[in-house]
């Protein structure tokens, strides 16, 4: 009888569900929408209730498409954004919103609302923050939570869980309260290299609370990714998927590291054996992140990690991003006077806004390296979100430089190319960091939806001198969650045996041309005199912000 397996990832504005056999064929993937609650001050809420039910009617639609029994799937794997989720100690959600609506009791990874706390956090040189490159990032959950201690006091008291949002999904389904290391290294500053928590660290954050009930609240069994937790789906849970009770359900990973173990050891046509450490993952959604596996742990100043066993088991993981690259692009694109003539035009053609215009582009360039040049006079620093890495600068903002007064397609085309350069260029600076402090690669497997476009992968390739590759899965986020599944059924002994049967390398990008690595070099050095200029702007307008601030109370 064919076995599957399923994957669930749940994004920042969807959940999904991929069907997959024992080999990684995808059989069938649906898509189910999420509401994001948007306010002032870099919040944003989700609700964990609409989240799973997102999920199981993803789930169903995936199975409906694949025409499979139940009985065909042998396990499944969650994956998901780090957003904080909070319940109270009989499962039910507790607001984390001003609002007091419980229903809102998700505090997505890109709300900015604890930047007071990260900073407050990181002046405490704990030597827990080696481990997150020196300095923790609002998007991390120990701001947050301090946050709502100080913010939403009666929130925090009531909690009985503080979950990831990916051991969220898989206590829902199994009842667990069992911890990914994935998530809680990455996360929540676990030291997994000595299998505790720090009791000093937290209290000397102002949340030496959470040692009190031994970190029942946060996690006190923590358990590898692809473990089997429980006794699979509970009866709830399985009517709401539409699977049978019992099925095994596996610890989970965060949705970039998903991404990553759904590429970086893909079989390669030669058939040689890969070493993962000498490939890189580039997981690009909303924001995107670079992922780098190493033997020993190695410390690279604004990169987050090392963390042990964060990703691959028993190696080291270093993680860059970028908060804001998808979201980067469509808010450039967006904001360009000819957009509503591109969207009418490109849904005319039965296209997205996106694809449209890179058809026109490549279409118009004798190289896709070559169509880099047309944004040879706009120049884009596209921190929208702040700078994740390497410079771990969260007050960082966007900067355009180069606009005309031109309002037609081919203006926008410009500003389009020049986003992806200015996406490109942040890659680099974090590879760079990689290199200097013994992190070396010869590939980069980029996957997400902007991976599928050769133009994206030909601008980073050029850009960043490494070659780069696609997988050969349409969908390796919802296949590395899969392959937990499959290790969580036993049907793969490990996570490696698992990357190894189930994915594999497809197309790599062209060689760069001289000429083109020139030219990307010199924008290198105008992006990198953009961040210098919006550092010295932020730092020289200080002090106006201030008086200003006092003027309005006057």
């Amino acid at each position: 009888m064919q076995q599957a397996f399923i994957g669930i990832d749940v994004g920042t504005s969807s959940a999904r569900a991929g069907v997959f056999d024992e080999k990684g064929t995808l059989l069938a993937t649906a898509r189910h929408p999420i509401t994001l609650w948007h306010e002032a001050g870099g919040v944003v809420e989700q609700s964990s209730s609409e989240i799973w039910s997102a999920c199981a009617a993803s789930v169903r639609a995936a199975m409906g498409e694949a025409a499979i029994p139940p009985s065909t799937v042998k396990g499944l794997g969650f994956d998901a954004t780090c957003s904080l989720v909070v319940l109270d100690a009989g499962g039910h959600p507790l607001t984390v919103s001003g609002s007091g609506d419980d229903r809102r009791n998700v505090i997505v990874w890109m709300d900015h609302r604890a930047m007071a706390e990260a900073r407050e956090v990181n002046e405490t040189q704990d030597e827990v923050l080696r481990y997150v490159g020196g300095s923790i990032s609002p998007e991390m959950e120990i701001p947050k939570l301090l946050w709502l201690k100080r913010h939403l006091p009666s929130t925090y008291r009531s909690a009985g869980h503080f979950f990831d949002l990916a051991d969220y999904l898989s206590f829902h389904a199994t009842g667990s309260t069992a911890r990914s290391i994935c998530t809680v290294v990455c996360k929540w500053n676990y030291l997994a290299q000595d299998q505790r928590w720090s009791r000093g660290y937290f209290e000397r954050v102002g949340l030496g609370d959470l040692a009190s009930d031994e970190y029942a609240r946060i996690g006190r069994e923590i358990v590898a990714p692809g473990t089997s937790l429980g006794a699979g789906l509970t009866k709830s849970a399985a009517r709401d998927l539409g699977l049978l009770e019992g099925t095994p359900v596996a610890a989970s990973l965060i949705d970039a590291h998903a991404g990553g173990v759904g590429t970086i050891g893909g079989r390669g046509k030669s058939g040689e054996p890969v070493d993962v450490c000498r490939r890189l993952a580039y997981i690009m959604g909303t924001s995107a992140c670079i992922m780098a596996t190493t033997r020993e742990p190695c410390f690279v100043p604004g990169v987050w990690g090392p963390y042990y066993s964060g990703m691959v088991p028993g190696f080291w993981l270093n993680e860059g991003g970028q908060s804001a690259a998808g979201a980067a692009i469509d808010h450039l694109v967006r904001s360009h006077p000819a957009y509503s003539e591109a969207v009418a035009t490109a849904h005319s053609a039965g296209m997205e806004v996106l694809e449209f215009l890179e058809r026109r582009i490549v279409s118009g360039v004798a190289s896709l390296g070559g169509a880099a040049l047309l944004a040879r006079d706009i120049h884009v620093l596209p921190e929208f979100l702040g700078n994740r890495s390497p410079f771990a600068d969260p007050y960082s903002r966007a900067v355009v430089a180069g606009m005309d007064l031109d309002v037609d397609i081919g203006s926008m085309e410009r500003l389009f190319v020049a986003g992806l350069c200015g996406l490109a260029y942040g890659l680099a600076d974090v590879v760079e960091a990689f290199r200097a402090h013994g992190v070396d690669s010869d590939m980069m497997v980029i996957s997400g939806g902007a991976g599928r476009s050769p133009l994206v992968r030909q601008i980073m390739a050029d850009t960043t001198g490494l070659t780069v590759a696609v997988p050969e899965t349409q969908e390796p986020v919802l296949l590395g969650a899969a392959m937990l599944g499959a290790v969580a059924a036993k049907s793969c002994g490990s996570i490696g045996e698992a990357m190894a049967s189930m994915s594999a390398i497809g197309r790599l990008s062209e060689q760069t041309p001289p000429g083109l690595a020139d030219f990307h070099r010199t924008k290198r050095r105008v992006h990198g005199l953009m961040r210098k200029l919006e550092q010295d702007s932020r730092h020289a307008m200080q002090g106006i912000a201030s008086i200003a601030r006092r003027d309005t109370k006057n």
